[in-house]
């Protein structure tokens, strides 16, 4: 049995428009001004002199339009010699760590649509026409490149745990939020712009990924997940992933964004747990005081009494945290729309053919 009609009907959507993409680089997609969409390419890189050169020569052939920015992590290698011969714009964060990048990135690059891929030639460039066609078409604010689908990333990495890992943040992440995502860590994403300009992130190192997603799942944005190719890094280049320490991070990171973001479920559980256990040392004091109308456990009682305290302390903090979390989601929406209307408007008025003939006759 194939897929549901309408499903078929939007894949059908996303891959013709790829095939248009990439047959011709330079179309304008619809509803754009006459200058089409800007598309910018953002490479995090830390010591990829063995692979950065072809990483940017695959996407200066597959997006001959885009501007590609490789933003230099403190590389001791040639990385940055090797960006910059090959024509990339090359720039320096000189705070460690990818998340450091990103924020840095996202910050100061403007574009219309951005495509992140790591530096280490492990995502095919072929495969970012598929990326860019649900944005360009208006079906998703965040493209993820999905390296378990086909099974690709099961074949090539070599490092079993990192496996283990991916699929427990993931059955953490789906559990909690509802979703139901197949590649939570994948380094291969476009975005829109109001994505870009309205994520804030706080992830020094390579729990980015999470975060990312995290925010996306919390702020409703709209979420494409496109089956890709996974290699595992070439010869002579070695990945800077540390598996235990990574992941402890990222757990780190889920714990804090739970607690954020979902606080009523959060403390919820705690409140659950503290009164379970405040009932279950209290039994035995309070049927001892219905048969005897004395209370020889002392000891008991008063710990019965402070977990119930406890759990009360949780029930309300998590009853108030919501509310505000709640505020803060709806604050940030009509923020979030005011800004998408300003930046709409200088687009239509970047894009108005008497703008730029007044512009013209006062210079």
């Amino acid at each position: 049995m194939g897929p549901p009609a309408g499903n078929f009907t939007r894949v059908q959507v996303l891959e013709d428009s790829a095939r248009r993409r990439r047959a011709n680089p330079w179309r304008k997609p619809r509803g754009t001004g006459e200058a089409g969409l800007k598309i910018a390419v953002l490479i995090p890189c830390y010591n990829e002199e063995h692979t950065i050169e072809k990483v940017v020569r695959d996407f200066q052939r597959e997006l001959p339009e885009a501007d590609i920015f490789v933003y230099d992590n403190n590389s001791t290698d040639r990385t940055v010699e090797l960006a910059q011969a090959c024509g990339a714009i090359v720039r320096r964060e000189t705070r460690q760590g990818k998340g450091n990048v990103v924020r840095s990135m996202f910050h100061d690059i403007e574009a219309d649509v951005y495509v992140l891929v790591d530096g280490d030639d492990t995502y095919p460039a072929e495969y970012v026409h598929f990326l860019i066609a649900p944005v360009e078409e208006g079906m998703a604010d965040m493209v993820v490149g999905d390296r378990h689908s086909n099974g690709s990333y099961e074949e090539e990495n070599k490092r079993a745990f990192h496996d283990l890992g991916n699929r427990l943040v993931k059955g953490l992440i789906n559990k909690l939020f509802h979703a139901s995502l197949r590649d939570i860590m994948s380094g291969y994403r476009a975005f829109t712009r109001d994505f870009v300009k309205n994520t804030p992130i706080h992830s020094a190192g390579f729990e980015i990924e999470t975060e990312m997603t995290l925010h996306a799942l919390d702020k409703r944005f709209r979420i494409v997940e496109m089956p890709i190719d996974y290699r595992d890094r070439p010869a002579g280049s070695f990945s800077k992933l540390n598996t235990f320490s990574d992941g402890m991070r990222v757990l780190r990171t889920i714990f804090w964004i739970f607690k954020d973001y979902k606080p009523l479920a959060f403390f919820g559980i705690l409140f659950l747990v503290f009164f379970i256990c405040g009932w279950l040392v209290g039994l035995p004091v309070i049927f001892e005081f219905l048969a005897t109308h004395a209370i020889r456990r002392i000891p008991s009682a008063i710990l019965a009494v402070g977990l119930m305290l406890l759990s009360s302390v949780f029930l309300t903090s998590g009853l108030i945290l919501d509310t505000i979390v709640k505020h803060q989601n709806d604050l940030y929406q009509v923020l979030f729309n005011r800004a998408s209307g300003v930046a709409q408007t200088a687009r239509n008025v970047g894009d108005d053919p008497e703008v730029h003939e007044r512009q013209e006759v006062s210079r």
